[in-house]
């Protein structure tokens, strides 16, 4: 959530980075800045109202004493209770509107962010590793259904399109996975690992800001006040708020494993085959609380940290800095790391496997997460996330890149000891 203080102060500066996003958000400021206005003077004159009932009732104190009447005093302090009343609940209600208002303006881009009219903008950051040389590479469902790696008419049976039944050496890979990288963020990279439930509150999900712009998307239980938890970040992001942290706490690193629910999954005009979307996927989530000062240098390595799974595993990926036009609703700034799936239709192509984003003070706003800093000033967190990483495109493009001419599939070295074997053969 935006700062209401920024948007008094610097109007036309919130307004243009709003414009740069290009979703016409900038026009709501004027909505925002015009119950502020009315809030503020509400909540001035009940200033006035109770200082002068406040007064009154001295005086009324003060004529008791001297056994004088007060009947006609007493009746003005009833009436200013009234309006006093009245008032409380006009500023209440312009205080709600404000709040929903704010709730549904995105984050500013940071000024480092590309700008442009179209995702031509996105730049390449940076590309690791070689694309495969296969011939006539298969696709991953090819390669799944000839080794029995997932059943997706299984799935459609328990769940409905869009779910996805990993079985065999298929759920043992998926497992393998989710296994390594926990191992690599908490051994390697320092992170905490927590294993929270799967259902979370309305008041996290709005922390985090899927709430309320996604809630469509969401899967909602107890009329749409718990939810399905659509990432990892909802519940580790939330675990301080409405706390005060200490300087010397920070930064927070957490990691942790959680299937995923999301009901845009199988959306007009997007790709739906195979597993690439789904409304359930696995995914290793990581999450760092941290200072305004080094936020932006904990986005650079929490992005290292999740490039560095498809390094150990031998995969290409390419890391884009996305353009304004393109961030996520609460996000400053994102990398997108994209992983080559060789067996991909046209000749392969990229499949995003982690975003990873700077929130600065966004998600902190709305659950109320600070720390004091060495000054002793209460200051708000910064927040950001990333997938460390996301399946199931991680193992397509695994099986895919490691696909054998024998029908094979060969298992990464650094996975070898979570897999217990060398390849994956047909049955």
């Amino acid at each position: 959530m935006l700062d209401i203080r920024l948007i008094r102060e610097k109007p036309d500066f919130v307004r243009e980075r709003l414009v740069t996003r290009g979703g016409g958000d900038e026009a709501k400021i004027d909505d925002v800045l015009r119950i502020d206005a009315e809030r503020r003077k509400s909540e001035t004159e009940l200033q006035r109202l109770q200082s002068e009932r406040n007064r009154l009732s001295k005086e009324i104190g003060a004529r008791r004493s001297r056994k004088e009447p007060s009947e006609e005093i007493e009746a003005e302090v009833r009436k200013i209770g009234e309006q006093i009343a009245s008032l409380t609940q006009r500023a209440n209600a312009l205080e709600e509107e404000q709040r929903n208002l704010l709730l549904d303006i995105p984050n500013l881009p940071h000024a480092s962010v590309p700008t442009g009219k179209d995702p031509s903008a996105n730049r390449v950051a940076r590309s690791w590793g070689e694309k495969p040389q296969l011939t006539n590479a298969a696709d991953h469902v090819a390669i799944g259904a000839r080794l029995k790696l997932f059943n997706l008419e299984w799935a459609a049976k328990l769940s409905g399109s869009g779910f996805i039944c990993f079985t065999g050496s298929g759920a043992k890979l998926e497992r393998a996975l989710i296994n390594f990288m926990l191992d690599l963020h908490t051994r390697e990279h320092g992170y905490f690992q927590v294993s929270p439930p799967f259902v979370v509150r309305r008041d996290c999900m709005i922390g985090t800001s899927q709430l309320p712009k996604f809630e469509a998307d969401m899967y909602e239980l107890e009329e749409n006040q718990l939810f399905l938890a659509p990432t990892a970040e909802v519940q580790l992001t939330n675990l301080h708020r409405e706390e005060i942290l200490s300087v010397n706490d920070l930064p927070k690193k957490f990691t942790a494993y959680t299937p995923c629910f999301r009901r845009e999954a199988g959306a007009a005009g997007r790709d739906t085959r195979g597993i690439i979307r789904v409304h359930q996927f696995d995914k290793v989530e990581l999450v760092k609380i941290v200072a305004p000062e080094t936020s932006y240098a904990e986005l650079e390595s929490l992005t290292a940290d999740a490039e560095r799974v498809l390094q150990l595993l031998g995969l290409h990926y390419r890391v884009i800095e996305l353009w304004t036009g393109d961030l996520g609703f609460g996000s400053a700034k994102t990398y997108d790391v994209e992983v080559w799936s060789p067996g991909s239709r046209d000749g392969g192509t990229f499949l995003e496997v982690s975003s990873c984003s700077n929130f600065e003070d966004f998600q902190a706003r709305r659950m109320q997460l600070r720390f004091k800093d060495r000054d002793g000033k209460n200051r708000l967190c910064h927040t950001l996330n990333g997938s460390g990483l996301a399946l199931p495109r991680l193992f397509a493009a695994l099986i895919e890149t490691y696909q054998q001419p024998s029908g094979s599939v060969w298992i990464p070295e650094k996975l070898q000891p979570y897999f217990g074997a060398s390849e994956i053969r047909e049955l």
